[in-house]
């Protein structure tokens, strides 16, 4: 707090009024206030990407981000396929040819695996939300559970579909 009271007197003694070059008093002000706080070596760094170590954690946390906007884009999908539905089978028929190839069927099981990522996720979520499970060793686990349960659930459904249940 050694530096808080000479910018307090800093800031005492600087009259901020409004001229003709007051942005170059501004700048001027900026810079003075940078090299004061700038001086000490006690700020913290943040690591670089080169040498960062990425953790479960942080991977799933970007992973369950980008699952979201895939859900939500899948949940729009599904909603404009019904709006078809509604209007004619021959408007379904393309649709119902896609979900028929490799790929279709590739789409539908990895959506499967999203949605089942997210909620499990989330459910992870809930947890810490109560204040729970934020030993590093339980993030740890939880955070593999998450991942290894969504595809135990992808592909629960994927058999469940499949009528081998």
């Amino acid at each position: 707090h050694q530096y808080l009271g000479s910018f307090r007197q800093f800031i005492k003694r600087r009259s901020f009024k409004h001229s003709s070059n007051s942005r170059v008093s501004n700048e001027k002000t900026l810079v003075l206030v940078y090299n004061l706080f700038m001086q000490y070596k006690n700020n913290p760094l943040s690591p670089h990407l080169q040498i960062y170590r990425w953790q479960i954690s942080s991977l799933l946390s970007i992973a369950h981000r980008i699952v979201g906007v895939i859900n939500i884009l899948a949940i729009t999908a599904v909603c404009v396929w019904s709006l078809l539905l509604l209007l004619r089978i021959e408007s379904y028929q393309p649709i119902n040819f896609f979900l028929n190839t490799f790929f279709g069927k590739f789409l539908v099981v990895s959506l499967c695996w999203t949605f089942s990522f997210h909620i499990l996720n989330e459910l992870r979520h809930l947890i810490w939300d109560l204040g729970y499970g934020f030993d590093l060793k339980v993030s740890k686990i939880t955070g593999v559970l998450a991942l290894i349960g969504s595809f135990v659930f992808a592909v629960l459904f994927y058999l469940l579909g499949k009528n081998i249940f």
